[in-house]
């Protein structure tokens, strides 16, 4: 028997998931914001039978929600401390850094000076430099870069510098050394860019295709993290879908890459599957990168119906001394406005199979509650944001 309350922890973000406008969302202009309710209400209806039983219905009402009798998980909800809306600001209170500082966005694009030295220093023009979806920005600029072989870069409602390339014009080794020298380029404070993204793809006019070969380049933790502590101390801290690039590898101990949602609940049960003492953290981001951005309710709504389906699978298989926490980082209202982030409240719901009745964990200051309830489990320091909830669920 471990020494600790809980052998292994499993933290699942479900990426922009939110479930109602936060108190500041005006702040943000999110006023009416509710990613979760509006999905409902567009699907006539979510079927969600899995996260009712564990208790979501006692988070959130929503159109379909069946609240059980007695919550298989604890439950509450969790208000962001940090000054932005992005997945790296969530990411990083979620395990105890508060950023009070926002990365910045580009909505009319990057400065001159940047895209000036990124050619400069890189031997290739630059096209594009918009936000734009990206798939849009291929059928737009695709063939001419294929014609010139110019770098395609755009933005988005996030943080980000993206630069897409055909594998065939630009070879990946190439594409990741050219985002190597973007990401030391915004550096910089007067850019603050959260991350570079290498977005490589394939095929011809029409029918452009993104490939896996997709690589974040992300800014380092600006401070230590729980997931630090973990690994300091010697625990296993597994890294699934995209966690590894939000914390740019820093406190983990092993990766496992993905392609979708779907391959992230097969990872994640791997790690269910595997003996080791620590934290899983999965991030599933088709909910934000596929749906959310691209303000597409009905396919967000799907999605969610599926991750419910899955998430059965991983409750049959965990141990008793396993815990289970899902959250998110943010929300993404695909029927509001523009195409950003939204800021909202955050669902938390916290089970093992000892739990005999769920209770309230009421709303929660900070997103670092959850790093502070992994540090107290597995007694490593405790980060300086965040309250542990650890005694509340024996």
């Amino acid at each position: 028997m471990s020494q600790y309350q809980y052998k292994r922890i499993f933290l699942i973000v479900m990426d922009s998931v939110g479930i109602g406008e936060a108190p500041d969302a005006k702040e943000f202009n999110d006023v009416g914001a509710d990613t979760l309710g509006n999905i409902a209400k567009e699907m006539n209806g979510l079927k969600l039978p899995h996260l009712n039983s564990l208790g979501l219905p006692f988070i959130k009402d929503y159109i379909g929600a069946e609240p059980p009798t007695s919550p298989l998980a604890h439950y509450g909800k969790m208000v962001e401390k940090s000054v932005g809306k992005d997945t790296m600001t969530g990411h990083w209170e979620l395990m105890g850094l508060y950023i009070d500082k926002p990365f910045q966005t580009f909505p009319e694009g990057f400065p001159p000076e940047l895209i000036n030295e990124i050619e400069k220093r890189t031997g290739r023009k630059v096209i594009g430099n918009k936000p734009a979806s990206g798939t849009e920005i291929l059928e737009d600029l695709g063939e001419e870069h294929v014609n010139t072989g110019s770098l395609i870069i755009y933005t988005s409602a996030d943080s980000v510098l993206q630069i897409a390339a055909h594998e065939d014009i630009v070879p990946i080794d190439e594409l990741y050394d050219i985002c190597k020298i973007a990401r030391e380029l915004t550096l910089d404070e007067k850019y603050m860019v959260g991350r570079v993204i290498a977005r490589p793809f394939i095929g011809k006019v029409g029918g452009w295709q993104r490939t896996a070969n997709r690589h974040d380049y992300a800014l380092k933790p600006f401070g230590r993290t729980v997931m630090n502590e973990l690994t300091d101390a010697g625990f296993d801290s597994l890294a699934i879908g995209k966690i590894s690039d939000i914390y740019d590898g820093e406190g983990i101990t092993e990766s496992l890459r993905t392609v979708s949602n779907m391959d992230g609940m097969d990872k994640l049960l791997q790690t269910v599957r595997m003996d080791f003492t620590g934290l899983s953290f999965l991030n599933l981001v088709d909910f934000d990168a596929l749906f959310g951005h691209r303000r597409d309710a009905i396919g967000y709504g799907k999605a969610l119906e599926e991750f419910d389906v899955r998430l059965l699978e991983v409750l049959k298989e965990l141990k008793d001394d396993d815990l289970l926490i899902i959250t998110a980082d943010h929300g993404n209202d695909p029927t509001h406005h523009g195409t950003d982030h939204t800021r909202e409240y955050v669902p938390l719901l916290v089970y093992s199979k000892g739990i005999i009745e769920g209770k309230s964990l009421g709303i929660r200051k900070t997103f670092a509650d959850v790093g502070a309830t992994v540090a107290d489990n597995f007694k490593v320091p405790l980060p300086h944001h965040g309250e542990s909830f650890l005694k509340h669920i024996k």
